[in-house]
């Protein structure tokens, strides 16, 4: 007989933090679509462009930080590329691997993109330096946890 594992029933506050994570999400998401359209972007587009902003990498780790498909990140890439906002290169670790990396112009839109996102900053500067150290300790702990 297989033994059952039953989850905890959620306590009302645990639910009542768990709707208001998904509600900023939500509205992350919605202002990153907005933004990305104001650069004629999708917003898988600009995910990628602002992950490779960061650091070239190769394909593969792209569509699984994407969580999607490679053959999906090959088109995004493709798209991007043709537009001078991204190129692929050799890896000189492994020369068999192409890197994609963020052109000079794909930085510059990466950055506009980043400081449009103004629906958590107007938030969170009315909040003390304190209050913002301490959620954001809360929400490296429950990342960790």
């Amino acid at each position: 007989m297989a033994t059952q594992r039953t989850t905890p029933r959620a306590d009302p506050l645990t639910v009542e933090v768990v709707e208001l994570i998904g509600t900023v999400v939500a509205r992350y998401h919605a202002e990153y679509e907005d933004a990305a359209a104001e650069h004629a972007l999708t917003g898988a587009q600009a995910r990628l462009l602002g992950l490779l902003s960061l650091e070239p990498l190769p394909m593969r780790q792209l569509a699984q930080k994407l969580r999607c498909e490679p053959s999906n990140v090959t088109g995004i890439v493709d798209r991007l590329e043709a537009r001078g906002l991204v190129e692929r290169r050799p890896d000189p670790k492994d020369r068999r691997v192409k890197l994609a990396a963020a052109t000079t112009e794909g930085r510059q839109v990466a950055r506009g993109l980043r400081e449009s996102l103004n629906f958590a900053r107007e938030p969170l500067a009315g909040l003390s330096t304190r209050e913002r150290e301490s959620l954001r300790d809360l929400l490296q702990r429950m990342l960790e946890a």
